[in-house]
């Protein structure tokens, strides 16, 4: 079994070999560009670390899992685009870098590139049974995207929503990853199954420990401005239990703050992390994030291959949501 720093070694050297056409540049300099912006590549990981599950000759599994970072990144060129985010990484996003019609088209080239490798990744049941997961996973962060912007103009959603947005948006193409790894090992279909749930429960349960970094977060750690959420009015997992769990002093007061721009940024995010302490609201949202990770790992438990074959998933697993950043 590889350790995780030796199978993103393996991805750089796949990529390395499998490089963007230099013809016409417009289009393919700013897929190349994307992918130098230092992302984690923890989804094509994640994909080999199901493979090794079942077998050893990791290399067969390349192909799947460079056409997941393919689709994960072309999301990224598009997500940015419709969020008017100016940075990607502490990066000029690629519709900054070009222009928006850039934007749109290169990323429409790496998803059609990311088709291109999965049609690679075994023989020709093994592909069908990855398209088809592929096709799903695809559909639902597509349908996960579009909730998150209904939610942006909603006064009313539920913590039952919320979660689902974050399963589509997020937690399905880890899950998926996983999945697809499965496949392209032959691997029973039960286990094929347990590994998904897997995924996805964990997948979660990280997104649940991000919105808690972005407000408890050490900022020296986490990368990026601590309060963020809070600054956008982003209706998160910390927002929506307290106006649960709340008073009604408390839900008016975080109401308020919600409806303010950014005149005094620190103010803001000290009033509305006031609020959540006095609700208890970070142990309430540690408790929804150990419910997903229980039921994450009981579904690994349950893949019936040895205990030590497992031991790698389950340590960058539980490392990522462990994570300070």
């Amino acid at each position: 079994m590889r350790t995780l720093p030796n199978l993103l070694g393996l991805i750089q050297e796949y990529q390395a070999r499998n490089g963007f056409p230099e013809f016409p540049s417009e289009l393919y300099e700013p897929c190349s560009y994307i992918l130098t912006l230092g992302g984690k590549r923890i989804r094509p990981a994640l994909l080999l670390m199901g493979y090794e599950l079942f077998r050893d000759d990791t290399e067969k599994a390349l192909p799947a899992s460079w056409s997941v970072e393919l689709f994960h990144n072309f999301s990224l060129i598009h997500d940015d685009i419709m969020d008017a985010a100016p940075l990607r990484r502490g990066k000029p996003t690629v519709h900054t870098r070009w222009n928006t019609v850039t934007g749109i088209l290169s990323g429409d080239v790496m998803l059609i590139f990311a088709y291109r490798f999965l049609a690679q990744a075994g023989e020709p049941d093994v592909v069908a049974r990855l398209l088809d997961t592929f096709n799903r996973v695809a559909t639902e962060v597509c349908e996960g995207q579009q909730l998150d912007v209904n939610f942006e103009t909603r006064a009313d959603v539920s913590i039952p929503e919320y979660i689902r947005m974050i399963e589509l948006k997020t937690s399905v193409l880890l899950g998926g990853a996983i999945e697809m790894g499965a496949l392209c090992a032959r691997a029973d279909e039960a286990d094929v199954q347990h590994l998904y749930q897997f995924g996805r429960n964990a997948g979660i349960a990280f997104q649940i420990q991000d919105d808690l970094l972005d407000t408890y977060g050490d900022p020296e750690k986490f990368g990026k401005q601590v309060g963020g959420d809070i600054l956008q009015n982003k209706k998160t997992l910390l927002v929506l239990k307290t106006l649960e769990v709340g008073s009604q002093q408390d839900r008016d007061e975080l109401n308020r703050w919600m409806h303010t721009g950014q005149e005094d940024p620190d103010k803001k995010i000290a009033a509305v992390k006031d609020i959540y302490n006095r609700n208890g609201i970070p142990a309430l949202i540690e408790e929804e994030k150990q419910q997903f990770q229980r039921e994450a790992f009981r579904h690994l438990d349950a893949v019936s291959v040895p205990e030590e074959r497992k031991t790698i998933l389950r340590q960058v697993v539980e490392d990522l949501l462990g994570r300070e950043s």
